[in-house]
């Protein structure tokens, strides 16, 4: 049984980490930065793979590519060597943030040792089985993922429109955990006009970009159809630029038009410069749960145009961006025409975003969260000792 007083020892387990990039692993690598500057401690579970390199604090468990989506991996963990791993570090919470073989390895073991679990929900299952038919699995799905979250004492939402729907659905215990943007590394103040030159932009032409991971279920045929149908309205009124890669790179190279730039994967101050130098940040994505470079845009004095879904609606409203009816490329195209034939609701728009997303600072965030954490551990002692208490009067 965990002791009132323990110190925070988090046992992370996930199967996404660093140096795979995307909106997880950046989030999950904020969050051990932050238990650890208040004095906590964070360890690892996670899969090997290319480009990995020993950690003391990251435990990297055997994995497989998975076939239909290579950059990411597959683990089947030895419960038995998971288990004494984290027996002989002592947490005092384990987050499974994920559902997969690691997830699974932490849900197990968290239960088998009597250490409280929290959950966290990234992925949106009901928009990825609409985007990839998958309605056969939907019932099965939603069973297994109501199952796997509500055995733990919290399951963290990135939104309060993912909360709400996990709720329908017969999830517990479902708290908002919400995002932030660094407003020093994302700012206006990086824009770059040699970058801008390198890529093209000049006499009048306007930089469109998009940040992310490059798969389809990004939205990503929208956008082209989006980029074809202004290339031919307006030809060499728009640049298109991209930052970050995935399966759908090479097919969206080939088939984009040649006003676009594709810039693979960036990070640190080239990832800042990017942002910063984008004229407008088409975001065509419904599948997201939060989107969190919503918020890196927006902190960088770069309007948005998005596709309206529930999650993004949250981030994109009172004045900060212009949203279009999702599925369609025309309708993109519009909106992209509509906000750039606007300039003074463009600044309106600009004004808007940096002043939203100097409120959404990560110490806060992440000051609720360890709060939470705390809270969590305490209640899963209480709940607990009656149990302990019984286990000690049967040993008696």
């Amino acid at each position: 049984m965990i002791a009132r007083d323990a110190p925070l020892r988090v046992a992370l387990f996930t199967d996404t980490h660093l140096p795979q990039l995307n909106g997880v692993t950046r989030t999950l690598e904020r969050l051990e930065r932050a238990v650890v500057a208040r004095g906590g401690t964070v360890r690892v579970w996670t899969v090997d793979g290319p480009g990995t390199t020993p950690d003391t604090d990251v435990r990297r468990l055997p994995s497989v590519p998975f076939w239909a989506y290579p950059e990411l991996r597959i683990a089947l963990p030895n419960p038995a060597a998971v288990h004494a791993e984290v027996r002989a570090w002592r947490p005092t919470l384990v987050h499974a943030a994920t559902p997969f073989g690691v997830g699974m390895a932490g849900r197990r073991t968290a239960a088998r040792l009597g250490i409280p679990l929290v959950t966290s929900y990234h992925t949106s299952f009901s928009a990825y089985a609409r985007f990839y038919r998958l309605g056969l699995l939907a019932t099965p799905g939603w069973a297994f993922l109501r199952w796997f979250h509500n055995g733990g004492r919290r399951t963290y939402a990135p939104s309060e429109s993912v909360a709400g729907e996990l709720r329908h659905r017969g999830f517990k215990r479902v708290k908002v955990w919400s995002r932030g943007v660094d407003t020093a590394q994302f700012n206006p103040a990086h824009r770059s006009r040699a970058l801008r030159e390198q890529l093209g932009v000049r006499d009048g032409r306007l930089l469109v970009g998009n940040v992310g991971r490059v798969a389809r279920e990004k939205g990503l045929e929208t956008m082209l159809t989006a980029m074809h149908l202004l290339e031919r309205a307006t030809p060499g009124r728009f640049v298109f630029a991209f930052a970050g890669d995935g399966p759908y790179l090479e097919p969206l190279r080939r088939a984009a038009p040649s006003s676009a730039r594709f810039l693979g994967r960036l990070e640190g101050e080239a990832l800042s410069r990017f942002y910063a130098s984008l004229d407008l940040f088409v975001f065509p994505s419904t599948t997201d749960t939060f989107g969190n470079v919503l918020l890196e845009a927006m902190a960088s004095g770069v309007p948005i145009v998005a596709a309206d879904a529930d999650p993004t609606r949250e981030l994109v409203t009172g004045g900060r961006g212009l949203l279009y009816y999702p599925g369609a490329g025309l309708n993109l195209a519009n909106g992209i025409r509509t906000a750039v034939a606007q300039p003074t609701r463009l600044a309106a728009m600009r004004d808007a975003a940096l002043t939203f997303a100097a409120q959404r600072g990560w110490d806060r965030i992440f000051d609720d969260l360890i709060a939470d954490y705390r809270m969590a551990m305490a209640e899963a002692q209480i709940v607990m000792r009656p149990a302990a208490q019984a286990r000690a009067i049967a040993r008696a």
